[in-house]
């Protein structure tokens, strides 16, 4: 199965997790949706992969990336054209090559709204806890 074909089986799916959710219990709902979490899995994998390879070495062309990773060089510009559409990664020409960046702009944009959301009760907890400690040592 091609990314092409993958994509058109998650978009069928999401349509199929509404009509489950609408219509059976949720145990059942669940366990028929064990294959889509399954099938999320590998793809994040395999774009988290992508991701990072694009973090470790950022302007890199599709060769390199396919060398470097383990897929095929369509399975790897079929990645590279989701990321680009959702904004994570951007390219520029270089003569006949076409180099692809990790587009830092989004992820932030989820740490702001997301983690750091979360984070902040952590950080000033662990402040707290810290002055806490402190001042029983000076007494």
């Amino acid at each position: 199965m091609d990314a092409e074909e993958t994509f058109d089986n998650v978009r069928g799916l999401l349509d199929l997790i509404a009509v489950l959710v609408a219509e059976l219990a949720l145990d059942e709902a669940l366990g028929l949706l064990k294959p889509l979490v399954d099938l999320v899995r590998v793809l994040a994998r395999e774009v988290l992969g992508l991701l990072d390879e694009l973090f470790v070495e950022d302007g890199q062309t599709l060769s390199a990336l396919e060398q470097r990773l383990p897929m095929s060089r369509f399975g790897v510009a079929k990645h590279l054209k989701v990321l680009e559409g959702a904004g994570l990664v951007t390219t520029r020409k270089r003569g006949r090559e076409k180099l692809h960046y990790l587009n830092p702009v989004p992820i932030r944009e989820v740490h702001d709204r997301w983690v750091s959301k979360y984070a902040e009760p952590w950080a000033a907890a662990l402040t707290g806890l810290k002055k806490d400690l402190e001042e029983e040592d000076q007494r």
